[in-house]
């Protein structure tokens, strides 16, 4: 009886033991999952119900395809029209004055045939004294001739007329040297504007010294834009069709100009001008990329360049819809088209549900 009564004692202690001391429990159960919000499933798809993909502006296209032109990337640059910008240099040195309008400033527009500025010569002080004294010694001579005219021509009738003529000649001779040395000593370079554009260098103030042929100012016309793309096929240029001009998301068509006859650097360089306006203002000199479609053709279906996305994997994926809520990740293999859009040549199917607006926003959801 005594062990049964120890037996029994024991056991409650245990159980007493095993149950805890008030808050020392392990707390419920986790919390569960909504299962009404976005979510990431474990075959990497992804949960998106409707109103989440009202919410992130979710947007999807059908894709179709077809035969697609062959398309080469280039890398290009922004050059300068040649009959429609300038440069505007000095040819003496000298130093720098206003025009008079000012000394114009970047982005200033200006019309053909504008003073921008003044040079006005420098020389050496003993060249200028050498100029002064030939300046006096022919005012000196020409004052002389006037007055050897002047009693010839009273004495017309019984002087030769050849020896008035000669004389008469003499005098506009030395009036001619004395106005042109005159001029050099106190005449000054009009610098002028040789197209209509606007100042896209300066590189002048008030009261600058500059040497003969320095750039003081450049001028363009930024409706007048030329694209210089160069391509390491040579055999590019013999078949290029449409042309196109990458600039965000915008994609402006351009006019295949020529090919140049000569490489520069291993490439040829290809000249395009655009058909129409861009949507924003080009800078001489700026990096672009040129698309240039040839004639030959490629199976794929044409998306745009906003629905490409890369997994952890750093593959290029599209989101296709599989069902209302649900979207998985396609890998595909892409050629370049238009700049705006790609042709996907592998990976897609005609009737697949592509998702071309919040494609991003599909691919962070965790």
């Amino acid at each position: 009886m005594r062990e049964f009564l120890i037996a029994l004692a024991a056991s409650i202690a245990c159980a007493a033991w095993a149950g805890g001391e008030p808050g020392h429990d392990h707390g419920g159960a986790g919390p569960v999952p909504n299962l009404d919000g976005p979510a990431r499933l474990p075959d990497g798809s992804v949960f998106l119900p409707k109103a989440s993909q009202r919410q992130l502006v979710v947007r999807t296209v059908v894709v179709e395809e077809g035969d697609l032109p062959r398309t080469a990337e280039l890398s290009g640059k922004v050059v300068t029209d040649p009959n429609a910008g300038g440069k505007v240099q000095a040819t003496v040195a000298g130093r720098l004055q206003a025009g008079p309008k000012g000394l114009p400033t970047l982005g200033q527009t200006v019309e053909k045939g504008d003073v921008l500025a003044f040079v006005v010569p420098s020389s050496a002080p003993v060249e200028r004294s050498n100029q002064a004294a030939q300046l006096a010694e022919i005012r000196a001579s020409q004052q002389l001739a006037q007055k050897r005219l002047a009693r010839l021509r009273e004495l017309s009738d019984t002087v030769p007329r050849k020896e008035i003529d000669a004389a008469e000649s003499e005098v506009s001779s030395l009036s001619a040297r004395g106005s042109a040395i005159g001029r050099g000593l106190s005449s000054r370079e009009a610098l002028v504007a040789p197209v209509s554009g606007v100042i896209a260098a300066a590189r002048a103030v008030a009261g600058q010294v500059v040497d003969a042929r320095e750039l003081v100012f450049e001028i363009v016309d930024p409706g007048r834009l030329n694209i210089e793309a160069v391509a390491f096929d040579t055999e590019l240029a013999a078949d290029v069709g449409q042309a196109s001009l990458a600039i965000g998301n915008a994609r402006v068509p351009l006019q295949f100009i020529g090919a140049a006859g000569a490489l520069r650097e291993q490439a040829l360089p290809l000249l395009f001008r655009p058909q129409q306006a861009a949507p924003e203002r080009l800078a001489v000199g700026q990096a672009v990329r040129v698309f240039v479609q040839t004639r030959s053709t490629v199976r794929g279906v044409p998306l745009p360049a906003a629905s490409l996305m890369r997994n952890p994997s750093n593959q290029t994926v599209v989101w296709i819809k599989s069902s209302p809520e649900t979207f998985e990740p396609r890998v595909v293999t892409t050629e370049p088209l238009d700049g705006v859009n790609v042709a996907v040549t592998s990976g897609l199917k005609a009737g697949d549900r592509v998702a071309t607006r919040g494609a991003a926003l599909i691919n962070q959801v965790r």
